[in-house]
């Protein structure tokens, strides 16, 4: 007994597992990139700001942050005291310009420049962690902050500012 392609497990019909994943892609594609890049912005965020966290004490650069960048991390060609400072302030306001979709490109950009550092540096072994942060902030970077960001409400306004955001 052969299969014609109107009994075919495969076929066309609507109940037919082609239907059936037609279906399941449709509705995938109707999740929002806003919600999204959205998701992108906040979760990177999150892990730079708990790294920048674990840095303070008070208001200053805890010891323990700049002896960490002096024994553990050894980035070559800066000195572990700058290095804790510029890492602990670019781990509080990149994270923030992100939440709030503010310069969110340039943002996930820095914050990838100190991806790629973390990964290249201090940590090559670690690259799937890294890489799931780069591909969330590569969403930001290379489609945008979404429409619910600062971004997109200032591009309205001011349309010099467009190509910081996808409509």
């Amino acid at each position: 007994m052969t299969m014609t392609r109107s009994t075919s497990f495969l076929s066309d019909h609507p109940h037919g597992i082609a239907g059936l994943l037609r279906r399941l892609i449709a509705g995938m594609d109707r999740i929002p990139q806003d919600a999204i890049a959205l998701a992108a912005r906040v979760f990177a965020a999150a892990i730079f700001w708990q790294s920048g966290q674990t840095k303070l004490e008070g208001w200053r650069v805890s010891d323990s942050a700049i002896e960490l960048f002096r024994e553990e991390y050894r980035l070559p060609l800066l000195d572990p005291v700058l290095a804790a400072h510029l890492a602990t302030l670019g781990e509080h306001l990149f994270p923030l310009l992100l939440v709030f979709g503010l310069a969110s490109r340039f943002a996930a950009l820095a914050l990838l420049g100190m991806t790629a550092v973390i990964q290249i540096f201090v940590y090559p072994d670690a690259w799937p962690t890294h890489g799931i942060w780069a591909v969330a902030l590569l969403v930001v970077v290379a489609r945008g902050p979404g429409r619910l960001s600062a971004d997109h409400l200032l591009a309205r306004r001011m349309p010099a500012l467009r190509p910081l955001t996808r409509e």
